[in-house]
């Protein structure tokens, strides 16, 4: 059980998760990742423009790090994700009671 862990939640435009988890592997080789799907209302979305055509497609990342690396762990995530541009998402972090590690087995490629 991996004990003082943090859980990165950040909701970001559609298409951008995946090439954010990959970069945030390759740099930090961290396993502990979901990506979701939701659709949503923006909050300047005009009130007359809400509706089930003005809902966007978003993706949820969820990234679980140990709590000594999660500061530099979000802030690359930010950077990456481009959270500081306008609708470029939102995110925050959260603490973790525990958190199991699992891992499935390599596999021979099938031919």
């Amino acid at each position: 059980m991996q004990q003082s862990a943090k859980l990165i939640t950040c909701i970001l435009p559609k298409g951008i998760a995946v090439q954010t988890l990959q970069a945030v592997r390759e740099k930090f080789d961290l396993q502990g990742s979901n990506i979701n799907n939701a659709r949503g209302v923006g909050r300047i979305t005009r009130l007359q423009d809400r509706g089930i055509g003005g809902q966007s497609e978003k993706e949820i990342l969820n990234i679980i790090a140990d709590a000594d690396r999660a500061d530099t762990i979000f802030e690359f995530v930010f950077h990456t994700a481009d959270i500081d541009h306008p609708h470029g998402g939102m995110m925050y972090m959260a603490p973790l009671t525990a958190a199991t590690m699992f891992m499935l087995p390599d596999l021979p490629d099938e031919d």
